[in-house]
């Protein structure tokens, strides 16, 4: 087996459908298409889309066909992997919006120009009722209902929309449309994955081979890495910003981060901040590059250094509530009512510090006074030169 075989097979990857296969296919020399989907629901990628992403990119490097599907139309559905209620379907208009940076922040990571890129608008708008409803036939209601998130909402009583058990079966087609040989997904997608080997059979196609990767958990170590939990780190956020973001990761998380999203493997012999420091300065390189990345880390490491930082830092005691609680248990706040409850006169106080880049968190200057936080305890706020606060939540 190659080094770049191995690779593919073995980083990272939680489970291979059907391994054997693969394996024989890679050592054959063929040339596979290997399907990554991704819709749309929000304008920017952060690092846990990146998971999948690298090993597509990995497949590139092994001169295989990338294929990268934008669900523009599915996005408009609402996938219901991973969620107890049914997602807000979104809107064309929101969809489009959302597609704006999307291809430009995926090609930091995979090669764009020598990927095929497909909109899954192009086949499920064009093909017509005759394919939709011979579609429709692939699977049967009990087949689907079978998934996890279904059968927990109909013991809970929940709706479970017509379209979402479509979901899969339009998700399916895009390997049948795209003649998929490998699909790649979160190990959330495994229902889907699966399906598009039973939806490409009933077209009479080859089944395509599963590689499941892991979902990485956001800043907060609870919740995968998502937007919407506020615990994401995003792939256009400013050096400093991921940076301090990193940082501020649980320790449990070091080993799985080094693996998921970078070639680096994690340094035994290191404590966990050095490690951190490491993990933080690879991670920043890959984005924004070397020199952006040495000064990420030199901001950080001054002001979190020993002679800065006093010994006992005060606490910034914020209370979790129904109202200003999030998804991902941490608090909600806006910066400038950060600063208030941190002893700052005034609003207008509070906004001229911001914009004059007097404010930091876990060593990421803030110049936004209407930045919502997701905090979640442990993270040091810093307000002018000698101002530290240690976020407490409880």
């Amino acid at each position: 087996m190659t080094e770049i075989t191995k690779k593919i097979l073995e980083r990272g990857v939680e489970e291979i459908i059907d391994k054997n296969h693969l394996e024989t296919a890679l050592k054959s020399g063929k040339k596979l298409r290997v399907k990554l989907g991704i819709d749309p629901t929000a304008p920017d990628i952060h690092l846990g889309h990146t998971v999948v992403l690298r090993k597509l990119r990995q497949f590139q490097d092994a001169s295989h066909k990338a294929v990268l599907i934008i669900g523009d139309f599915t996005a408009q559905i609402g996938d219901p992997s991973g969620h107890a209620e049914a997602r807000r379907p979104l809107s064309e208009k929101e969809v489009k919006t959302n597609l704006k940076k999307y291809l430009v922040q995926a090609g930091k990571v995979i090669n764009i120009k020598k990927a095929e890129i497909r909109y899954n608008s192009e086949w499920h708008k064009k093909k017509g009722l005759k394919v939709m409803l011979g579609l429709a036939k692939a699977a049967t209601i009990q087949q689907v209902l079978k998934r996890e998130e279904f059968q927990k909402r109909m013991k809970a009583g929940s709706d479970i929309s017509v379209l979402e058990i479509l979901y899969p079966l339009f998700q399916g087609y895009d390997s049948v449309a795209v003649k998929a040989d490998v699909e790649l997904g979160g190990t959330d997608q495994k229902f889907n994955l699966l399906m598009g080997r039973r939806v490409q059979r009933y077209f009479n196609l080859p089944e395509q081979d599963i590689i499941l990767l892991p979902l990485i958990e956001g800043t907060d170590g609870v919740r995968k890495m998502s937007k919407s939990y506020g615990n994401y780190i995003g792939l256009d956020e400013k050096p400093r910003e991921m940076f301090g973001k990193i940082m501020s990761i649980p320790d449990s998380l070091i080993q799985k981060y080094f693996i998921a999203l970078t070639d680096i493997d994690p340094p035994k012999n290191l404590r966990p901040r050095d490690q951190k420091l490491l993990l933080a300065e690879t991670i920043v390189k890959m984005y924004h590059g070397k020199n952006a990345a040495g000064k990420a880390k030199e901001n950080f490491v001054k002001v979190f250094s020993r002679k800065e930082l006093p010994k006992n830092l005060p606490q910034l005691k914020l209370k979790t509530s129904a109202k200003g609680g999030s998804a991902s248990g941490g608090k909600n706040y806006k910066l400038i009512e950060l600063l208030i409850r941190a002893g700052v006169p005034s609003k207008s106080e509070a906004r001229r510090l911001i914009l004059q880049k007097a404010v930091e968190i876990n060593g990421a200057v803030k110049t936004d006074p209407n930045e919502k936080l997701n905090l979640h305890g442990g993270e040091v706020l810093k307000i002018g030169k000698k101002k530290f606060f240690k976020i407490k939540v409880s």
